[in-house]
């Protein structure tokens, strides 16, 4: 279940691993009253008729997950948006990648807290494949922003197999939430 925005990107970041990204982008914002994300890739992509079918909860293609029948990770974020007054776009191209941006009011009633994003960078680094992460924060309202890459993360640390590496990359992670 999808408590939290963070959540939603979750999933969306392992959609795009899962779609053999190489690169893939997310962008957290929080200004003008609203709380606007995206998850860009350059992955498989999608054309018109499975851009729609992803949005049917009772829709899988069956190749991600075999024994899945349904995919819930996109019907609900836009579930959500729509309990919330928010709103998406949402853009593929086949054999290109896929763009997914939404925005909440950020005071809204409806809108799910943004959750714990360190915690949400550092699982979406942990995935495994050859894949550049790239986050991109900025809060206003806290003067925060900063742009991290799991690269350069793996390249200070080294692999994000070891518990001691991964303390370290989730408390200089945290630091940057409270700049």
């Amino acid at each position: 279940m999808h408590f939290a925005i963070c959540d939603f990107l979750l999933d969306l970041i392992q959609n795009s691993v899962e779609a053999d990204a190489k690169t893939i982008t997310v962008c957290v914002a929080e200004e003008r009253g609203l709380l606007e994300a995206s998850v860009a890739d350059d992955g498989k992509g999608m054309d018109e008729e499975e851009l729609e079918r992803a949005k049917d909860p009772f829709y899988t293609d069956g190749r991600k997950h075999a024994r899945r029948k349904v995919g819930l990770g996109i019907p609900f974020l836009l579930q959500s948006l729509e309990l919330a007054g928010g709103s998406s776009s949402f853009e593929s191209r086949k054999g290109e990648g896929t763009t997914l941006s939404f925005s909440f009011p950020a005071d809204g009633l409806d809108t799910p807290p943004l959750g714990d994003l360190p915690g949400l960078i550092l699982s979406a680094m942990c995935f495994d494949g050859d894949y550049e992460l790239i986050v991109r924060r900025r809060n206003v309202f806290r003067a925060v922003e900063y742009e991290i890459s799991r690269s350069e993360i793996i390249e200070t640390v080294g692999p994000l197999t070891d518990a001691g590496a991964l303390v370290a990359v989730r408390e200089f992670l945290a630091s940057q939430e409270a700049s």
